[in-house]
């Protein structure tokens, strides 16, 4: 393990304890703070209100990024990102190898390494020990389990269809406690209250850890909400806040919601129905925001608010009919990279809306900088830059994004569905972007590429890639010289997997 030379003698303000909450799938579009929602998001829901009013309260308190970027468009690249402060092609934690590499320090290592008490929730069962985002936390708790245990049925949560849910639990039932397991199956799976995923559990199992801590030792804790993922079920009264004009809870709630089935045109979904999803996802976007406020009040009511470092983010955004897709795969456009990312207390109070570019892998470098942690171990291998105001870090001029391989396989989508039409065989491709303030350039490994000059175009609708070639050839050299050619990397598959973690992976059809 390499060594943390631990804390400074000088941390920023009275920051003591920081608190990492991240809103699965939030998209920037989305989420009022950000100042990216426009009257097209609300008038396709039918209804203009806010989303996060205590978003917007933590922004007007403290520091809202405004373009801030995720450097992948779904979960396990994103987190591998935020906690190595790396790219995917760096972490190699991508759909075509699952498990982050027991070599690379992680932010919790740092955080433990140098006296905290390291504290993890999770709602997405990608990010927990079987993947290896474990590393450096004294606790990482499932929230998808009834009763905690090492044998995790995640497995059974992340199977899209009932064939694969079945599979998963022919297969994963008797490792370890069988009757544990059943209970915790039958939690995930049926029991689970309507309208929450694991927020309301997570949020009152921190508050009963804070009011039971007997130590004044600071923690760094982190907490992953998941609601506004697929399926969006928010609790009834939310989702009727959200619904366009004559649309029932029920009709919303009957509308299947199958990305990967609706990518390969097994299935239609009619704008009038994707303007109902989109109300039911802003609910789901209200309720985590509540669970956030509870959060912010246990807190408070410890006597530890004023000195804890709050931050909330989303990992990656949504799909919800744009560009013709339904989901988080496949592409890289800024519905799905643009996020929220508010910071709350120490060096940010102030109520400043920043628009400089900012990546999600910027949290290591702000965090340990924030609480006077000098790693070096974690230094050596990130592309973190902090965001503290008097920090040395110079401001970035482009922001970049990657999507390694496919996920769910094209082999797999093929198994699931058989025939699958020419559009998404064509997604099988590595593709890259380089965001600038002016301009947004994306390319694949199978030539494709597009340009958009992003204050015409924010919704990136026209490729002027034909009419600005030369620009566009400039962002792909710069691509270039940031990363290996496209065309010379392949995903990796050098990094070893648990056993358990390989099997479980073959048994979904993921290797």
């Amino acid at each position: 393990m390499a060594e943390s030379n631990g804390r400074d003698s000088e941390s920023h303000g009275t920051v003591r304890n920081v608190v990492l909450v991240v809103l699965d799938t939030a998209r920037a579009r989305s989420v009022d703070v950000t100042g990216a929602q426009n009257g097209e998001d609300g008038a396709r829901s039918g209804v203009d209100r806010p989303t996060t009013p205590t978003l917007n309260q933590l922004a007007a308190e403290g520091t809202a990024f405004e373009h801030a970027f995720a450097t992948g468009p779904w979960t396990l690249p994103s987190h591998a990102s935020m906690f190595t402060g790396t790219y995917p092609s760096e972490h190699g934690t991508h759909g075509g190898h699952t498990y982050l590499a027991d070599d690379l320090r992680t932010l919790p290592e740092a955080f433990s390494d140098a006296g905290f008490r390291t504290i993890g929730v999770s709602n997405n069962t990608w990010i927990t020990e079987e993947f290896g985002f474990d590393r450096g936390f004294d606790d990482l708790r499932k929230g998808w389990q009834y009763i905690q245990s090492d044998a995790d049925m995640g497995a059974v949560v992340r199977g899209e269809d009932i064939h694969e849910k079945l599979e998963a639990t022919r297969n994963r039932l008797f490792d370890g406690n069988p009757v544990v397991n059943a209970a915790n199956i039958l939690y995930s799976e049926v029991l689970q209250p309507s309208g929450d995923d694991g927020a309301d559990r997570s949020t009152t199992w921190i508050g009963n850890w804070l009011d039971d801590r007997e130590s004044d030792r600071p923690f760094f804790l982190f907490c992953n909400f998941i609601e506004p993922h697929v399926e969006y079920d928010p609790p009834r009264e939310y989702a009727e806040r959200f619904l366009p004009d004559g649309a029932s809870y029920e009709d919303a709630t009957a509308i299947r919601q199958d990305p990967r089935a609706f990518d390969c045109e097994d299935y239609e979904i009619t704008e009038r129905e994707f303007a109902m999803l989109r109300g039911l996802y802003r609910a789901e976007l209200a309720y985590v925001d509540d669970q956030v406020a509870k959060l912010r009040r246990a807190l408070e009511e410890n006597g530890i608010w004023d000195d804890t470092l709050f931050v909330v983010c989303g990992d990656h955004g949504e799909h919800i009919g744009e560009h013709g897709f339904f989901g988080h795969q496949y592409n890289l456009y800024d519905t799905l990279i643009h996020v929220p990312l508010v910071f709350h207390g120490g060096p940010f109070i102030g109520g400043e809306r920043r628009s400089d570019l900012v990546q999600l892998l910027d949290l290591p470098a702000t965090l340990l900088e924030a609480v006077g942690i000098e790693d070096r171990a974690l230094r050596d291998q990130w592309s973190s830059r902090s965001l503290l105001p008097d920090s040395d870090d110079g401001p970035r001029d482009a922001v970049f994004a990657e999507y390694v391989a496919p996920q769910p396989s094209i082999d797999r989508l093929e198994d699931r569905f058989g025939e699958i039409p020419d559009r998404v065989r064509s997604f099988d491709r590595r593709l890259r972007a380089v965001r600038t303030a002016e301009y947004k350039y994306v390319c694949g490994d199978d030539g494709f590429e597009r340009l958009h000059h992003v204050p015409t175009d924010p919704f990136e609708r026209v490729d002027v890639s034909a009419e600005e070639p030369e620009r566009a050839r400039a962002l792909r050299r710069r691509l270039e010289d940031r990363f290996e050619p496209l065309e010379s990397t392949e995903p990796s598959d050098s990094v070893a997997m648990r056993e358990g973690t390989r099997e479980r992976l073959a048994d979904l059809g993921y290797l």
